[in-house]
């Protein structure tokens, strides 16, 4: 695997030469289609997957087989979820699905162990991982706790497009509204509210954020 490429993508492990060239001695590089599970509910995680570029939702079963959307990952992004299991070497509590075409750099579960006490540019990208996702995890529960759900749209949508390199969402009304746990009819409502406000535009299975 190229260094440069690793690198490229991951801009704060590459002070660490050493570590990258590890990294591109034992990771694989896979290819996932929109929809597609990296990780399901109960899997032992054998590897800790880095987004290379794609999108991924990562979503936890709730009560009634009702499912909450935890985050999203972005490129250059890691699932502490994820990397927690494998570390104390327990099934997955959360499911990983792509939201679009993604490419995902697997680092098995041996060496993300071990550079955690032998590379500080590891240790410390995964402290900052934990603490990225602690905060999406606060915002979550407030969301679900708290806020309306035309206040939950524009965060999901907004947290969406933050991790693309566009403004345009392929994404139904109804994956919206699995994911915020709300009724089909009401997401298109007030993505047709959001439209006449002239914050988005609507076409089939496709959303462009103009001004959110």
């Amino acid at each position: 695997m190229n260094i440069d490429f690793i690198k490229d993508q991951f801009p704060d492990l590459a002070k660490d030469q050493k570590l990258i060239e590890e990294i591109a001695q034992v990771a694989t590089i896979k290819s996932y289609n929109k929809g597609e599970v990296i990780i399901d509910y109960g899997d032992y995680i054998k590897y800790v997957p880095m987004v290379i570029s794609g999108l991924l939702k990562i979503i936890r079963e709730g009560e009634n087989d009702n499912e909450i959307l935890l985050y999203f990952l972005g490129s250059g992004e890691s699932c502490a979820a994820s990397f927690s299991c494998c570390m104390i070497k327990k099934r997955s509590e959360i499911k990983a699905v792509c939201e679009e075409k993604s490419k995902i750099l697997m680092i098995p579960i041996s060496y993300a162990d071990q550079w955690m006490g032998k590379y500080s540019n590891w240790r410390d990208f995964v402290i900052n991982m934990y603490d990225a996702r602690l905060l999406s995890l606060i915002d979550t529960i407030d969301r679900v706790s708290f806020a309306k759900l035309d206040e939950k749209l524009l965060y999901y949508l907004d947290e969406m497009v933050s991790h693309k390199s566009d403004q345009v969402l392929n994404i139904s009304h109804h994956e919206i509204a699995l994911d915020l746990n709300a009724s089909r009819e009401s997401i298109s409502r007030l993505l047709k509210k959001l439209e006449a406000a002239g914050k988005i535009s609507l076409s089939r299975n496709e959303i462009t954020i103009i001004d959110l």
